[in-house]
């Protein structure tokens, strides 16, 4: 009887209050564009729906599971993630050009989304492991740790997917304690070949030049992205009319659904990558601000509950977290503005999908697990 008490106190309380006040916010939030970039209450609007509830279902059950309970299975999580993605390489099914599928017989998964879990999740134990005593091997292994996931993701291709998992687990590296003067270098050479790329755009981006280490689908996003009126009815009309309809909402909107971008159909994959751009044309500047205050709040929340854990890695852990919220607004913002080339990020809790919104709820439920969590004392 004791033990069940103690577990119906833990269900009821596992919610974290603020955080769950936000992504009640956020669903709502979404399920309104939903609603408009789809005309009504078509059967994407009722999956997306029942996506939410799976995902809050999904989220429950994370924030049910103790810290220490996940460090037990985070080597395991991690490695079995690496397995499927090799399963993926030798048996993956192929669609639109890209193997990212797994048929294991009763379901088909989608590995790489797991990885954006496991991952951090790996390295968070890792950095707890060796706290005290971590030495430049250390990283050195982290960084590889890091880095099969992130290769065997790309192959597939998928450079959106490969590029979040790559950025929860820097955050975690980063965290951890890497030196900012181990990654001046980086960023220098990071800056230094942008540059190169904008300067020499007009030789680079020619049919006959081969970039060896991307697809030639990956070489063309880039060169879009740089000037996307050299194929305007091609590979650049999705940026160049995601572009449009963000400016064409101006500071106020045109309204809900009054978007003639979206409801004329000029807006491509409005539903899931592009739905800011259905945002943005009817809610207008202020609209757009006080979704990306939304989305800082969220991220502060996490990072508040970060720094608030009782272990290393709690701390890391959540504030990957946090950070993952991050990077999947900064791509996504940054993809549909003309900014960033386009990778196939989704908008978090805004973009038709119910993998990406699983994989949102267990972050979120992580994050509670995480805030509420309490050692026992002897």
């Amino acid at each position: 009887m004791k033990r069940l008490m103690m577990w119906l106190t833990r269900a009821v309380t596992a919610f974290d209050p603020p955080l769950m006040a936000l992504l009640i916010i956020m669903a709502l939030l979404g399920l309104t564009i939903m609603h408009s970039a789809v005309g009504g209450t078509d059967w994407r609007f009722a999956d997306q729906s029942r996506n939410f509830l799976i995902a809050l279902a999904v989220m429950w059950i994370a924030a049910m599971v103790p810290p220490p309970a996940m460090m037990r299975i985070a080597p395991y999580f991690y490695a079995l993630g690496v397995v499927l993605l090799l399963g993926v390489e030798f048996f993956g099914e192929t669609s639109k050009g890209a193997t990212r599928w797994l048929d294991l017989g009763l379901v088909r998964i989608q590995p790489s989304e797991m990885l954006k879990i496991a991952v951090p999740m790996m390295l968070a134990w890792y950095f707890h492991r060796n706290q005290g005593r971590l030495r430049v091997m250390d990283f050195i292994v982290a960084i590889l740790l890091l880095a099969v996931p992130f290769a065997l993701i790309v192959m597939q291709p998928d450079l959106g997917t490969a590029l979040l998992v790559f950025a929860t687990g820097f955050f975690v590296i980063y965290f951890g304690g890497l030196s900012f003067k181990l990654l001046a270098p980086i960023v220098i050479a990071i800056v230094v070949g942008i540059g190169t790329l904008v300067y020499y755009e007009k030789d680079i981006c020619q049919p006959e030049v081969d970039w060896v280490v991307l697809h030639e689908y990956q070489k063309y996003r880039v060169c879009t992205l740089l000037d996307p009126s050299t194929d305007p009815l091609g590979k650049g009309f999705h940026t160049i009319q995601s572009m449009i309809a963000v400016g064409s909402g101006g500071i106020y909107g045109k309204g809900y659904m009054k978007g003639t971008q979206t409801h004329l159909d000029f807006i491509p994959e409005r539903t899931t990558d592009f739905i800011f751009a259905v945002y943005a044309e009817e809610f207008g500047l202020y609209g757009g601000i006080m979704m990306l205050v939304l989305y800082l709040l969220l991220i502060a929340r996490g990072l508040a509950i970060a720094a608030r854990a009782y272990t290393q890695f709690g701390r890391l852990l959540a504030g990957a977290m946090a950070m993952m919220f991050f990077a999947y607004v900064f791509v996504n913002v940054g993809m549909v503005t003309g900014i960033l080339p386009v990778v196939g990020v989704p908008l978090p809790f805004m973009s038709y999908g119910g993998t990406a919104l699983i994989t949102l709820g267990i972050a979120s439920g992580l994050l509670m697990s995480i805030g509420h969590y309490r050692p026992v004392r002897h």
